[in-house]
């Protein structure tokens, strides 16, 4: 199978997915690869230029089919803070040390990393330890992001 386009999440059924692909977020950014699907197919990704691939996106097959893109959960450090203001300063932290950080409203989330973690707790914000796929955000200067129109 060779996928040659993207659609996004929320622009199609997914009852017309034929299979589906399980990837961690480094796999969700590509232009060119052979993945195999959860059904256990070949399928080469074969797209114009690289592209951020989110969950529930649709890959679409030079024969017409669909495959769906599932994030696969990933060891993650949810943090969360008493107050917007130690949360944000939080955020400086880990922006400045170049993190892919996902915001969910008063939670970040970052990969789990006990180096971060012990940082994080020092500066008086607390983690959980968690299993979820990773959406973090695209960064200001990417032109690989697609907008979903959300």
């Amino acid at each position: 199978m060779r996928a040659v386009s993207i659609l996004p999440a929320g622009t199609w059924d997914d009852a017309q997915a034929v299979d589906s692909v399980l990837l961690d977020f480094d796999l969700r950014h590509r232009r060119r690869i052979a993945l195999r699907t959860e059904a256990g197919a070949d399928l080469l990704l074969d797209l114009a230029q690289a592209a951020r691939l989110r969950d529930g996106d649709a890959l679409v097959l030079d024969t017409g089919g669909l495959v769906r893109v599932r994030a696969r959960p990933e060891a993650l450090l949810e943090i969360h803070a008493h107050g917007e203001g130690a949360l944000i300063r939080v955020a400086w932290h880990l922006g400045n040390r170049h993190l892919p950080v996902q915001v969910l409203g008063q939670r970040l989330r970052i990969r789990d990393d006990h180096v971060i973690a012990a940082m994080v707790e020092q500066l008086g914000a607390h983690i959980e330890r968690i299993e979820a796929p990773f959406d973090p955000e695209a960064g200001a200067y990417s032109g690989g992001y697609h907008d979903h129109g959300h």
